[in-house]
Formats: structure tokens, sequence, C-alpha cells
């Protein structure tokens, strides 16, 4: 009896190291032995769009997505393709939004943060997310776009004049105009960006972005950011697939002195703190739920995905100057002295590719006035002065 008895237990104690391997231990559930939940797709989500940091090519992948899973998206109202920037947002710049109330899944246009007013449009458990870019290359990108609209860069001859004596050219009392020219991705969290560098005040800001920002990615290492964020949101490789969008042609980069990147440093130190920080932040995560082995192999699979979906559409195999752009309304909006490139599809693609195809490369206002036709079809639709790629929804 005893001999049956303990081989039972043996028999018993196999049975349950075989079952551990397929279950986990919950130490928040006392050691129960609990099946592993299935990984379900986030479908409320919020997305931070700061300027010059690859976010247009993010408002393509979250459109694209709203699309695929018939999601609503908090739209700007009216004739606008911003949501009230450079205002501090509030939740009726979302068309809709007296109806609607908090029955958006996804928030992705521009708009200045403001976590109260954004939380009473979109649900309590939606996942928030931004982007940051290194903000010595943003400097000069934002320069060359806004060329024309910044008083502190139009009185400038270019962007190392600008930045060697920066106070000769920004007056705060051009404030709403001057925006772009200091600490921008500050302001677009919602802060003051002519704020003194203050350790107390700074940390004190940083922590509160991570208290309302679930994910910050990193526009420097924006394949790597594509696979944390699909990682996160448990989303599949095509979600996150992209054409880059809003770029410009090389000819218009100027390129910076030493001297005037460490000027930038100095003169943008708000933003510079920001994106350090959360730049270590970013690598920590990835370490932490990733791995940089099977980063490195994610990130293989999404450039050969890339590739191959560039061969399908393309017929350049990569972006072209905007007199190139054979398809008009493919045409993206120009800026400044940046001459921003556009996509020629290959012809005689099947209307499923094609229609495909066309969501990765069609501009950000085309495709914001396309889905304010689809979700609002009694109102006005956006006019971008192109011709329309689509009038209405065909699948």
């Amino acid at each position: 009896v005893i001999f049956i008895f303990c081989l039972g237990l043996t028999c018993l104690s196999g049975f349950f190291h075989m079952k551990n391997k397929n279950y986990r231990i919950s130490k928040s559930h006392k050691e129960l032995l609990i099946p592993p939940t299935p990984c379900r797709a986030k479908t409320n989500v919020m997305f931070l769009k700061t300027h010059k940091t690859a976010s247009s090519t993010v408002l393509n992948i979250m459109f694209r997505f709203a699309e695929r899973y018939n999601l609503t998206v908090a739209l700007p109202a009216d004739q606008l393709f911003h949501l009230g920037y450079p205002r501090t947002f509030v939740a009726h710049f979302v068309e809709g939004f007296e109806t609607i109330g908090q029955n958006y899944n996804i928030m992705c246009n521009h708009l200045r943060f403001n976590p109260l007013e954004v939380k009473r449009v979109m649900a309590a458990n939606t996942f928030y997310f931004s982007i940051l870019r290194n903000p010595i290359p943003l400097l000069e990108s934002s320069y060359i776009y806004y060329k024309n609209n910044v008083p502190a860069f139009r009185s400038s001859k270019n962007v190392n004049e600008f930045v060697a004596s920066p106070t000769k050219y920004y007056h705060p009392a051009d404030y709403r105009e001057n925006i772009y020219a200091r600490n921008i991705m500050w302001f677009d969290f919602g802060y003051n960006n002519n704020a003194e560098d203050d350790t107390k005040y700074t940390q004190a800001v940083l922590e509160e972005i991570e208290q309302n920002f679930h994910l910050i990615l990193i526009a420097d290492y924006f394949d790597e950011s594509m696979i944390l964020l699909k990682h996160v949101l448990c989303w599949d490789l095509d979600d996150v697939i992209y054409f880059k969008l809003n770029s410009r042609s090389q000819d218009t980069v100027q390129r910076l002195s030493l001297e005037s990147e460490e000027q930038i440093k100095a003169w943008c130190s708000l933003d510079w703190k920001l994106y350090l920080h959360f730049n270590q932040s970013f690598w920590r995560r990835i370490e932490e739920t990733i791995g940089l082995e099977l980063l490195e192999k994610e990130v293989d699979h999404l450039r050969t995905r890339q590739k191959e979906l560039m061969e399908i559409c393309l017929s350049e195999q990569e972006a072209v100057r905007k007199d190139h752009i054979r398809n008009r309304a493919l045409l993206p909006f120009q800026s400044g002295a940046a001459n921003i490139l556009g996509y020629n599809l290959k012809q005689d693609l099947d209307n499923r590719t094609l229609r495909t195809c066309q969501k990765m490369v069609i501009p950000e206002l085309q495709y914001t006035s396309y889905l304010y036709a689809v979700q609002h079809p009694h109102k006005k639709r956006k006019e971008v002065g192109l011709p329309l790629l689509w009038t209405s929804r065909q699948e």
C-alpha cells in the first residue's frame, strides 16, 4: 500500500511538473497556479502627436488600425486638422463630443496635452503614449519646416546663425508664433516652453509625464519603437508596418556645427532633459519586456516586411520629391523651405492591394479628411485643396 501511495505521489508530482511548464506562478495570488491570460489587442489608445518627431508616420499607423477594427477616432471639429493646437486642449475641440461623449477609441491628431480634458473624451482604460526626438536634429527640422511661419526663424539667415545667439531673434512677446523655436516637445506636453530650467521643476514635470503616459517612444530608434509598441499594445506586425511619411529631401537639411549642437542643448535644455530621461526609460523598458536579442530579430522582420510591401506598392521603391508625385491626391502638405517627399504607387494593382497601398502612403491631411467624411457623413467635408483619393468608404 505504501509503495502504491508513493508511486501515486510520484506520478502526481510529475503531472504538476509537466503542467508547470504551461502555467505561470503569480505571487500576487498566494502562489496559486493560474493559466496564462492570452494577449488581447488594446483598442482604446491615445497618442500625443508631438512636432517633427516622425509622428505623422505614427498617425498613419493609428488611422489604419482604427479602420481595420472599425474604431471611432476623436477627430478635430469642423475644418480644423488639429485639436485646437496651439491652444491647450479642451474636449469640445473634438467633432461630436457632445453626443459621442467618452465613446472614442483612438485619439492621435495634434493637440496640446491637457490630461483632465483628454480623459473626458477617452475611456478609463485608455492606453496613453507619445514620441520624443533628439532636440538637436529636431530644432534643425523645425527651422526648415517652419522657416516662413516663425518670426525667430524668419529673421535669421540659417539655423547655425539662429542658435549662435537665439535671444537676438527670439522674442517672448511673439510667444504663440515662436513655440516651434524653443522646447517644442515640452510645450506639446502642456508645459511652459520658456520656463526656467530649475531641477526641482523639471523633475516634477518628468514625474507627471510618467504618471500620465504608459509609454514614451524615441523617434531616433523608430523601428525599435514600433516593435516595443507592438508588444505593449498586443498588436500584429502588420499593424505597425509603415512607409515613412512627411519626410523631406536631403538637400533641404542644414548641417549643424558641433558648436551649434551644444548651443541647442542649452537653448532647448527642457527638451534635452525630457529626451535624456525618456531615452533611458525606453531602453530599460525594452530590456524588461522584450530583451535586446529578440528586439533585433523583430526589427529585422519589420524591415523585411516593409521591403516586401514597398516592392508590391511603390513604382520607385522609395519616396520621391513633390514635383515627381504623379497623383495629386497623394501630394503631402508643403511647408517652409522643406521639400516634403511622397510616393508613387504601381499601376495595375488589384483593388484590394491598391487600397492597402493607398492607406500606407496617403498624407495626414487627406487621411484625416477621409475619416472625417466616413464618421461624420452629414458634416461638410474638410477641405484639403487637392483632389480626393476616396470619396466614400470603399473596402
